[in-house]
């Protein structure tokens, strides 16, 4: 029988449901499993074993008299620490924040805890989330379960070590460029960037979403039916509407299906990865989809002009600081914030359009087709200590060129596991779709789920 702490949300409540195993049963299981991987991976802040236990115990409660209060009652998730819990400090993954306890959750958390799910604690992420690692100037450093000399990714790092190590099956990320996507490929599991406002975030702006991290199709989905309900704090969420998550089926007879294995810009596309995104097409095509080339959607002078916003953003959030606190910053991220001191207004409006012009060339890009295929990155996972593949703040978004376009044109896109290096290491294939067809991307996904090739054991903590 397969361990309590290594099923999905689905097989646990089918257990619940009969009696065969509890909540309390699960998450101890499920505890007991993080404290033999924790000391390795450190994947978790403000981790909190008898929070979840007293959670766990009232999801007990609610089954036995039978009114679990949903499909997710008593499943074990963890939250990424930059969505709001009420009572838990916030520490954006910097030394240099000011913790206070969040007065409310935020409405993803929100959705997670009116549906009955047992809280393990929050997951960890580098800076103000603007690192695709799992490097922190709060958190100790978070490291990839498939080598511990590897970095998980970021911003979500710590959501993508703990759903690849089995920290129970659900968890939740945010994205604004890749930072759900990035960690989810690196570390071999789903990770899905909805439609942009698809599931209400507090604060909200361009480009920011909060979406799964599972190790199946089938939890992303499942979480999303409680993560989409309409919270009236999300101005720039989508109305509400009824969407079946989980019906899954679909075929792929007939569909148009883009490939695009060049991004435009940043770094080249490396050998194995290409080889295992390019493998996974011809599964589409074989079951009877039309495959086509498709050409770079974004260019440098894009990603140059975001980036510049960017920079000037995170500079008036440092400049804010006192120097003592400008002092703990990372100091990869206080060179690239000080890289928006001198920009001048014009710079800094010509960079905000840039994002309106990335979204336009992706939504026009990916109109011909039901689904976009690409690399979720260019390159497998890098060593931990790096705070991105290249390390240069210098040329930070290298490795995001694959990812960023759907951020901006706020398309659904989700990561899965296409294949291995010959080390081992994963490899993220990146579906996409058209705006607000979250749903379809799901069904793709499944679909190649299903297809795929047999996938390695997930790995273990050391010594077991």
């Amino acid at each position: 029988m397969t361990a309590l702490h290594e099923l999905g949300a689905a097989a646990l409540t089918a257990l619940y449901r009969s009696g065969q195993a509890s909540p309390v049963e699960a998450t101890q299981a499920v505890l007991d499993h993080i404290q033999r991987w924790e000391p390795q991976l450190q994947a978790l802040y403000a981790h909190d074993p008898e929070v979840a236990l007293q959670m766990a115990r009232a999801s007990e409660q609610r089954w036995r008299s039978g009114q679990p209060l949903s499909a997710l009652d008593g499943v074990p998730c963890t939250i990424k620490e930059n969505i709001a819990t009420r009572g838990v400090p916030q520490p954006l993954g910097s030394a240099a924040t000011e913790l206070k306890p969040a007065p409310a959750d935020a409405p993803p958390a929100a959705r997670l805890r009116e549906a009955g799910c047992v809280f393990l604690g929050k997951t960890t992420m580098p800076d103000w989330g603007m690192l695709s690692s799992g490097l922190s100037s709060f958190h100790p450093l978070t490291r990839n379960p498939w080598d511990l000399r590897l970095n998980p990714g970021g911003s979500s790092a710590g959501a993508g070590a703990a759903a690849a190590a089995g920290y129970g099956p659900l968890h939740i990320g945010t994205d604004i460029g890749g930072s759900i996507r990035l960690p989810a490929g690196w570390c071999g599991v789903v990770g899905f960037k909805p439609s942009l406002g698809r599931v209400p975030i507090h604060p909200p702006y361009a480009g920011r979403v909060a979406g799964p991290m599972t190790r199946s199709v089938e939890d992303a989905a499942l979480m999303m039916a409680s993560l989409a309900r309409p919270d009236w704090r999300d101005a720039m969420s989508l109305p509400a509407q009824s969407i079946a998550w989980q019906r899954l089926e679909l075929s792929m007879q007939g569909k148009r299906i883009g490939l695009m294995m060049d991004a435009g810009w940043g770094d080249a596309v490396q050998p194995e990865v290409a080889a295992a995104v390019q493998a996974a097409a011809r599964v589409f095509e074989q079951a009877g989809a039309v495959v086509e080339p498709l050409a770079p959607i974004s260019t440098r002078a894009m990603v140059d002009g975001l980036d510049g916003f960017w920079r000037m953003r995170s500079w008036l959030d440092y400049q804010a600081l006192p120097p003592e606190r400008q002092r703990l910053v990372l100091p990869y991220i206080r060179a690239w914030v000080e890289g928006g001191a001198g920009l001048t207004g014009p710079q800094v409006f010509h960079g905000y359009s840039q994002m309106g012009a990335l979204r336009d060339a992706a939504v026009a890009a990916c109109q011909p087709y039901d689904f976009v295929l690409s690399p979720v990155s260019p390159m497998p996972a890098f060593p931990a200590e790096q705070a991105s593949p290249l390390n240069d703040p210098a040329r930070p978004f290298e490795h995001i060129a694959f990812t960023l376009p759907y951020n901006m044109s706020e398309q659904p896109a989700l990561s899965i596991n296409c294949g291995y290096t010959a080390g081992g290491l994963p490899i993220g294939l990146q579906i996409a779709g058209r705006r607000h067809d979250d749903l379809g991307v799901l069904q793709a996904a499944r679909w190649y789920e299903q297809q795929r090739g047999s996938q390695r054991p997930w790995p273990h903590p050391p010594g077991a």
